[in-house]
C-alpha cells in the first residue's frame, strides 16, 4: 500500500507543478473569452427607445377629439398619446421619409403625408400603419398639408400644384388639379367652402365643395403658408415675415394687418375666443374674433423654437415644430426634456 502511495506520488505532484505554471494562461484566455463571447444580460427596459428624443422633429399633430393625439415628423415617425400629451409611444410606419402632415377622423383613423409623395393611412388607432399610393409628377411630389373631413374625405396640397382628393378615409387619392410651377401650402374648408394658399401669396376659393376654383386677388407677394376660416364667412391667412391677411366675406377678398413681427408665420387656428399663429424662433401673434386687433409676442421668453403647427385641446395648446410642446396657461413644456 505505502508503495502505491508513493508510486502515485510523483504523478500528484507533476500535475499540481504543471496546473501552477499554466495558471497564469488560463487566467488570462478565461478573460478574453469572457472578453469576446460572454455578454451581459440586458434589461427589456434597456432596449425600448425613447418615443420623443432631442434629435426628432415633428412638423405635425392632431387632435381628433378627447385625450388622443398624434404627432408626425422626421423620417416618417409617429407617435400618439392617448392621455392629452403626457405620455407617448411610436407607431411603426413603413416609411422613412419626412412626414409633413398627420390629420385625423377619429381615434382610430388618419391620414400622414409627406416627402416624395408619401402618405399612409391607419384605421386601427397606429397599430398598423400602411403606405398608400397617391398620383406623383415626374418633377416633384412633396405633399405639405393633409386635411380630413366628414365621410371619409381628405385634401391634400403640395409642390407642382398637388391638390388631391380622396373621399375613402385615403386609401386612393385622385388629383383635382393640373400641374403648375408653385406649391400650394394648406387647404381648408367649412361646408361646401373652400379655400387654398401657397407660394407667391396665391389664394384660390372653392363654393362647390372643391369641384371648381377660382383665383383670388391677393395683396401680398410672400408665400403664404396657413389659412383657417372659423365660419364661412371669416378667415385668416398667414405666412413668411410676418403676413397676416384677414377675410370678412368668404375669402372673396383679403385685407393684409399691420406688421408685427418678420418672423415666418406658419400656422394659423382659431381656438374658440381669439385668432392664434406661430412661427419661426418662438413667435406667437393673436387676435381677436373681428381679426382687428393684431399682438405678437413670444411663446415662452425660454424657448426660441420654430413652430409649424399648432392645436386646442380642451385643456391646452398642443405645439410642432423642433419639438413637441405643450401650453397651458402660458406656460410652455417642452415633451421629452423631462
Amino acid at each position: 500500500m505505502l508503495k502505491a502511495i508513493n508510486k502515485l506520488g510523483p504523478v500528484a505532484r507533476g500535475l499540481s507543478a504543471t496546473g501552477t505554471s499554466s495558471l497564469p494562461v488560463l487566467i488570462i484566455g478565461g478573460l478574453l473569452y469572457a472578453a469576446f463571447f460572454v455578454k451581459a444580460e440586458p434589461s427589456i427596459g434597456n432596449l425600448d427607445a425613447h418615443p420623443l428624443e432631442r434629435r426628432d422633429a415633428f412638423y405635425s399633430v392632431a387632435a381628433p377629439g378627447g385625450a388622443v393625439l398624434w404627432a408626425a415628423g422626421s423620417y416618417g415617425k409617429i407617435v400618439r398619446s392617448e392621455d392629452g400629451g403626457k405620455s407617448w409611444a411610436v407607431q411603426d410606419t413603413p416609411v422613412v421619409a419626412h412626414l409633413q402632415s398627420i390629420s385625423a377622423w377619429d381615434a382610430r383613423r388618419a391620414v400622414a403625408v409627406g416627402n416624395r409623395g408619401v402618405a399612409v393611412v391607419t384605421d386601427d388607432g397606429g397599430k398598423t400603419w400602411k403606405e398608400v399610393k397617391v398620383p406623383r409628377s415626374e418633377v416633384a411630389n412633396k405633399l405639405l398639408q393633409v386635411r380630413t373631413y366628414p365621410d371619409g374625405v381628405a385634401w391634400a396640397v403640395g409642390e407642382v400644384g398637388a391638390v388631391l382628393k380622396s373621399t375613402d378615409y385615403g386609401a386612393t387619392w385622385e388629383r383635382v388639379q393640373a400641374e403648375k410651377d408653385q406649391a400650394w401650402n394648406d387647404i381648408f374648408f367649412v361646408g361646401r367652402a373652400g379655400w387654398m394658399v401657397g407660394e407667391f401669396g396665391q389664394i384660390q376659393r372653392s363654393t362647390d365643395a372643391g369641384q371648381t376654383w377660382v383665383s383670388v386677388a391677393s395683396p401680398v407677394k410672400n408665400s403664404l403658408m396657413s389659412v383657417y376660416f372659423r365660419d364661412a364667412d371669416n378667415g385668416v391667412a398667414v405666412g413668411l415675415a410676418g403676413t397676416v391677411l384677414v377675410s370678412s366675406d368668404g375669402g372673396a377678398s383679403w385685407k393684409e394687418a399691420p406688421p408685427l413681427t418678420r418672423e415666418h408665420l406658419n400656422c394659423v387656428i382659431w381656438d374658440g375666443s381669439h385668432w392664434v399663429a406661430v412661427g419661426d424662433k418662438g413667435i406667437r401673434v393673436t387676435s381677436d374674433e373681428a381679426g382687428k386687433d393684431w399682438k405678437a409676442a413670444r411663446i415662452s421668453d425660454k424657448d426660441l423654437s420654430w413652430r409649424t403647427q399648432i392645436v386646442k385641446t380642451a385643456d391646452d395648446f398642443v405645439l410642432a415644430g423642433a419639438n413637441l410642446a405643450v401650453l397651458h396657461q402660458d406656460e410652455l413644456r417642452i415633451l421629452g426634456r423631462e
